[in-house]
């Protein structure tokens, strides 16, 4: 923003009442001293909210304000404007009235008179700027420049079974330009645009389905013709570098692409169906490997019980849930926190989904006899402090992890079991001798994942007692009815409610109690009672807590906890 409507904004700010003279002379003197603009550091503070500031401020450039979350954008205008020169610019057609084109734009393009005539003569329309927030642009820009369209004249162009069938020889050598070769970058560009953690790609009798995983849901994509079916999944199988012409067994393969200068891996997996080839791309997003253990949502009590286990040189830490429930994530948020140059970190995947710097990671290949118990045994030879066994399976793995923890190692491992006292007696079933679990056995971290809210949309609501009841809800009859919050839908979140996830836990420390119980051979339900009696939060009390706190629904904590 320019100096002089800078001036002129803080001056509507003073004279709408929304900020006084020791407010901004105090901002005044923050802004000097951290060498930011006056505006940045009015928000920074919380003297006045960006709502706000941009409002006031387009008010000063004789331009309206418009939030983008409560408008219906336009396919008209959003036509008129190209996807690449809309991201390039950070602008967002909104409507078109006539021959007049809206389009919103940030508060410091506002007066950006080149950008109006570039578009002028692009869209041959009469061009009107409104100012809106820019993060609010960016998202909405992802998400009305879909791959739907595009796809869909793609598809038009794609090659015929028989055709297909002909051209595979050739196939790796197919130009970039392709339809095929478009049509699945489109695929998966619009998959990480919208924040997706597997595309599944789906043969069924009359056509071919592609579907997203979001938030942990499976939501419809798109839906192509039969016939292209064969040159896509091909397509997918050269990129992961698979055998095409091998249809009757399933394969795995890697790939990577570039999303907006970075780099994202995919992990593929295909499976033979009835109607053919069936295709699940894993997204790995890595920036996942870089969270801390604080972005992880863990409540104060579970913390201070989950880092009196890390920062113990040796024990047995395990990560308990059901295939998806983030327990991998928890493990390398733990590593981040624990790797550092004066120790040894060695970890043994099935597969190595993200790579970890500073660390020594290895694959296993069942083909060539390295297995998680083969590996391990040759990793305890090569000096460790701590190690991170992807998974435990069996009773040889078990058994050689269990000897590492009481040997002086540190050991991080994940386990299916559904809750945190059930992977005692998981071990135990595996063969393993109940003292040595006692012994190894340090904590047992149980996850689920769960939507949070969009904070956008979401909407404050009182429930009523019965409700309460009935899903057991911890709240007194002679206490008020608590606000508690409920999905209502917008554009920001894609009309669902929830935007992101957020981890459940519940963290069971090994006390002497528990010990002796496992060394007795004690059923599930004993261990699980003991293990609350002193302080253990189940999975769905720290769901409560995560509803009263307004980051989540009761439905979605009813759906994922049992």
């Amino acid at each position: 923003m320019r100096v002089a409507d800078r001036s002129a904004t803080v001056t509507a700010l003073l004279d709408q009442g929304l900020l006084d003279a020791s407010g901004l002379d105090v901002a005044t003197r923050l802004s000097e001293e951290r060498e930011h603009g006056l505006l940045e550091t009015l928000v920074e503070s919380g003297t006045i909210s960006r709502r706000d500031l941009l409002r006031v401020a387009a008010q000063a450039a004789g331009l309206a304000f418009v939030e983008l979350a409560e408008l219906s954008i336009s396919p008209a205008a959003v036509a008129l404007v190209p996807a690449d020169f809309a991201r390039r610019s950070c602008i967002l057609p909104i409507s078109l009235l006539g021959d007049e084109l809206q389009v919103a734009v940030g508060i410091r393009k506002a007066g950006d008179l080149q950008l109006k005539d570039d578009l002028t003569r692009l869209t041959r329309a009469r061009v009107r700027f409104v100012v809106a927030d820019r993060t609010e642009i960016e998202a909405k820009i992802d998400q009305v420049y879909r791959a739907e369209g595009e796809l869909a004249d793609l598809t038009s162009d794609l090659v015929t079974d028989e055709q297909a069938e002909a051209d595979l020889s050739g196939f790796t050598e197919v130009s970039e330009d392709a339809p095929v070769v478009r049509f699945v970058n489109l695929l998966i560009t619009q998959a990480i645009t919208d924040r997706a953690s597997d595309i599944h790609i789906e043969p069924t009798e009359h056509d071919l389905r592609v579907r997203y995983r979001i938030d942990g849901v499976l939501h419809d994509a798109h839906r192509s013709p039969k016939n292209i079916q064969h040159g896509v999944v091909s397509r997918l199988k050269i990129m992961a570098d698979m055998n095409i012409a091998e249809r009757r067994v399933p394969q795995d393969g890697r790939m990577s692409v570039s999303h907006q200068g970075r780099k994202v891996d995919l992990r593929i997996a295909t499976l033979p169906t009835v109607w053919g080839e069936k295709v699940v791309a894993r997204i790995l997003d890595n920036g996942t490997t870089q969270l801390g253990l604080d972005d992880l949502g863990f409540g104060e009590a579970n913390a201070a019980r989950f880092k009196a286990s890390y920062t113990k040189p040796y024990g047995m830490i395990l990560a308990t849930g059901p295939t998806g429930s983030g327990k991998s994530t928890t493990l390398y948020a733990t590593l981040n926190q624990l790797n550092r140059t004066d120790v040894n970190v060695i970890t043994v995947e099935d597969p190595v989904e993200y790579r970890l710097p500073g660390i020594n990671q290895v694959q296993t290949n069942a083909k060539a006899g390295l297995t998680f118990a083969s590996a391990l045994r040759s990793i305890l030879r090569a000096d460790p402090d701590i190690v991170l066994i992807g998974e435990i399976r069996d009773h040889e793995t078990a058994q050689i992890a269990i000897e590492a923890a009481l040997t002086g190692h540190l050991v991080l491992s994940t386990l299916h079991t559904n809750n945190a006292p059930s992977a005692v007696t998981r071990l135990v079933e595996m063969g393993i001798e109940p003292f040595l679990v006692a012994s190894a056995v340090d904590v047992v971290v149980a996850q689920r994942l769960c939507r949070a809210l969009c904070e956008r949309c979401k909407e404050a609501y009182v429930p009523e007692a019965e409700e309460l009841r009935m899903v057991g809800f911890p709240w007194e009859e002679t206490d008020p009815l608590p606000t508690l919050y409920r999905p209502t839908g917008c554009t920001v979140c894609a009309e669902t409610g929830y935007r992101g996830r957020m981890a459940l836990h519940e963290v069971m420390s090994m006390s002497e109690d528990i010990e002796r119980l496992a060394v007795a051979r004690a059923s599930t339900e004993e261990i699980g009672r003991v293990a609350r009696a002193q302080g253990m939060e189940t999975l769905r009390l720290d769901g409560w807590a995560k509803v009263s706190s307004g980051l989540t629904s009761i439905e979605e904590i009813l759906r994922v906890v049992a």
